[in-house]
């Protein structure tokens, strides 16, 4: 029985990837036995794991959560784009500060262990480590240089779990998610949740703001495409990366218009008019300093994958997410 642990396993993403591990394991373990740590849980989340309510920022909290020794470490936790930029204090502590402590309770477990505990750990990073000017396409050799505080603290926690993989004391690798579309349930404090909001509310019959130009290209991936990238990360030989743990995704490259025309196709012209246009400045400034399209060639070449239409990802969304008539 091998033992797993997701930090921020309250949230979407966290959850799709436990409902994913429960179901299909993971290649190399013989069954798996799953904790989810947060700071808060739906009642109506995924069932057969174990749950722990807790705050990640406080240093205690990470030696606790890896006293029994998990073999594999998702860190999903973090606060999100927008926040960070407005609560810069906050965000460092979350976003940075968690994965130093996490870190350092692995090195110190790896000591007492005589070196024998090396877990894998598979971070959630993020495409906000880039920043402008932009090639048409960003490839495997273009630089990290974030301009926004999210992006840096995310790039920070790149460098350091790599540093603590060369050191032998942990097997990490860091997964620059796309921005995931459509996320189902109410929307949430980062720059990007108009994206999903766009889809998620005219589907449900309510109205959407819409704080950009529908010019805007941007680089997504579904929910269930980021529940297969981390499931893939969990198993992959880490000796491929030659040392450059840090992947850019796959995903898809669309408009806004583009976007809005995918939702006309499988809703009609009654969804589209829920969109409503209404400029943010401050979203557009932080929009405008993300990447826009990706060429992932290293992470294709890996085995990750992911959708190549939008109207793939709204299919997903329907199937997975939307919620259905009463009968």
């Amino acid at each position: 029985m091998s033992r797993v642990l997701i930090i921020g396993g309250g949230g979407m993403v966290g959850q799709k990837l436990a409902a994913r591990l429960l179901h299909d394991g993971l290649p190399g373990h013989n069954g798996l036995e799953i904790t989810l740590f947060d700071m808060g849980f739906s009642p109506a989340g995924v069932a057969g794991t174990t749950q722990i309510i807790g705050n990640i920022s406080e240093p205690s909290t990470s030696a606790k959560l890896i006293a029994e020794r998990p073999d594999v470490i998702f860190h999903l936790a973090a606060i999100v784009s927008g926040e960070a930029e407005t609560n810069f204090e906050k965000g460092w502590q979350i976003n940075m500060m968690s994965m130093w402590h996490l870190l350092e309770a692995l090195r110190h477990e790896h000591g007492l262990s005589g070196g024998s505990y090396t877990p894998r750990v598979v971070f959630t990073s993020s495409i906000a480590v880039f920043g402008g000017p932009f090639p048409d396409k960003i490839n495997d050799e273009f630089l990290s240089a974030p301009q926004t505080s999210y992006g840096a603290q995310k790039a920070i926690c790149e460098l350091m779990l790599s540093d603590f993989s060369r050191k032998g004391f942990v097997d990490g690798l860091s997964l620059r998610l796309p921005t995931i579309c459509v996320r189902p349930g109410k929307p949430n404090l980062a720059a990007s949740s108009f994206f999903s909001g766009i889809i998620r509310e005219p589907l449900n019959g309510q109205q959407a703001i819409l704080p950009v130009p529908d010019t805007v290209r941007h680089w997504h991936a579904s929910p269930r495409a980021a529940a297969g990238f981390l499931c893939h990360a969990a198993t992959l030989d880490t000796a491929l990366l030659k040392g450059r743990r840090a992947l850019n995704l796959p995903g898809l490259s669309c408009t806004v218009a583009e976007q809005i025309e995918a939702l006309r196709g499988a809703a009609g012209q009654k969804a589209v008019d829920l969109i409503v246009a209404k400029p943010d400045p401050a979203i557009m400034a932080i929009v405008s300093g993300w990447p826009r399209d990706f060429d992932p060639k290293r992470a294709i070449d890996l085995g990750f994958k992911a959708e190549t239409r939008f109207d793939e990802i709204i299919e997903t969304y329907i199937k997975d997410d939307l919620p259905k008539p009463a009968t």
